[in-house]
């Protein structure tokens, strides 16, 4: 296995249009880690994938693997595994062919190849299917030919381009726990592209953030934050990355500020509510305008005594019932334009479409976050009970 090092990587298809893709990516990934690249369509974190496998040029900056700047090493050479959302196996071809086929071309010994196709067939589960062609098997047995067609070749650091985009939802969960199970057996380095925010948390040891250029053309970088999922969910160093990490999203309301002392401060939403937060605001100027986030799984009735940041009012439009969760979604004056107020629930609320209903915010669940989308540093952390 490898560490993979990238320093001040950028790519431009089109240098003379002065557009970049990606900007200064800067990444210290180390042996035996899972990383996760999110983020939403056209923010290039399949781009950075095939750049690391080769497959895409780098137009500037140095990537290294295992020590070696490898910008100029043909794919082939540079002992990676690629795993692509399509699978991409031969059809002509029985499982076993499929996982040797890469191992045949090196002209390497027949017995090697055998033991290599065994070895990795027994560790996914595929012992049973070696005679069969890809279209006698489900999508998730298929993907884990591809991943075995990886194994075999005992890569330095295994790249996943959205693996599980193709497969149902249960089948995603089973492959989600598989994949976790492979890196806790082979300690491999992971790099692998999602855009579920369930498959990043739960599978990553660090999570790699991007956002589209487009949005903000003039930045210095679109790598917004690189951190442990729970540093992300807790501490985001911006309104973009809070947004993005978390499912349901994050509830935004617009207000000022109205006090400020060191651990507190007092925020007055765009509709005259009060609202206290654990955060170190300091750095900002009473009046000045701030957007509060709290999380729709962080919101409490609000007659409890968890409720020690303020309450809010909304108008109830859609409620969801899904068993072990409810939601509902709301709308809120202060709530940014175009986006719904949600409140997540571990029971069923007695709410209908068209009601008001009174929520409660505790104040160690707020998040700030200035005019630039900056956030302030948190001073608390709401643990649910």
């Amino acid at each position: 296995m490898a560490d993979v090092l990238l320093q001040k990587v950028r790519k431009n298809y089109n240098p003379a249009l002065l557009k970049d893709t990606l900007r200064n990516i800067n990444l210290d990934i180390k042996d035996g880690d899972f990383i996760v690249f999110v983020g939403p369509s056209g923010c290039g974190k399949s781009t950075l994938l095939r750049m690391i496998a080769g497959l895409e040029d780098i137009t500037d900056g140095d990537l290294m693997i295992g020590g070696k700047r490898v910008n100029d090493v043909p794919p082939s050479q540079r002992n990676i595994g690629m795993v692509f959302q399509s699978y991409a196996l031969y059809p002509h071809m029985t499982v076993f062919e499929n996982m040797a086929f890469g191992l045949k071309l090196k002209k390497m010994d027949k017995e090697e190849i055998r033991r290599r196709v065994v070895q990795a067939a027994d560790v996914l589960g595929l012992e049973a299917f070696l005679e069969r062609k890809p279209k006698a098997l489900s999508g998730g047995q298929r993907q884990r030919v591809a991943i075995g067609r990886c194994i075999v070749q005992n890569p330095s650091v295994f790249l996943f381009d959205e693996p599980l985009s193709n497969l149902d939802a249960a089948l995603r969960v089973k492959m989600r726990l598989e994949i976790a199970k492979l890196h806790r057996e082979l300690n491999a380095t992971i790099i692998y592209v999602t855009h579920d925010q369930v498959e990043a948390m739960t599978l990553a040891d660090k999570i790699c953030v991007l956002s589209p250029l487009a949005m903000n053309p003039q930045t210095e970088s679109n790598l917004e934050q690189f951190g442990a999922p729970l540093e992300l969910y807790n501490h985001p160093v911006n309104k973009f990355v809070a947004g993005f990490i978390g499912s349901p999203k994050m509830n935004f309301l617009n207000g000022v500020i109205e006090s400020v002392s060191e651990d507190k401060c007092v925020v007055k939403l765009s509709e005259g509510e009060k609202v206290t937060a654990c955060v170190d605001a300091r750095r900002a100027q009473v009046g000045d305008k701030v957007t509060l986030g709290v999380r729709p799984e962080h919101l409490v009735k609000a007659d409890s005594d968890k409720a020690d940041g303020g309450k809010i009012s909304c108008k109830v439009s859609v409620t969801e019932n899904l068993g072990a969760e409810f939601f509902v979604y709301m709308d809120c004056g202060s709530s940014e334009v175009g986006s719904d107020f949600t409140v997540k629930s571990d029971c069923e609320l007695d709410v209908r479409p068209g009601d008001n209903m009174e929520v409660g915010i505790p104040s160690t669940a707020c998040y700030l976050f200035d005019e630039e989308g900056k956030a302030f540093p948190r001073t608390a952390v709401y643990k649910r009970s």
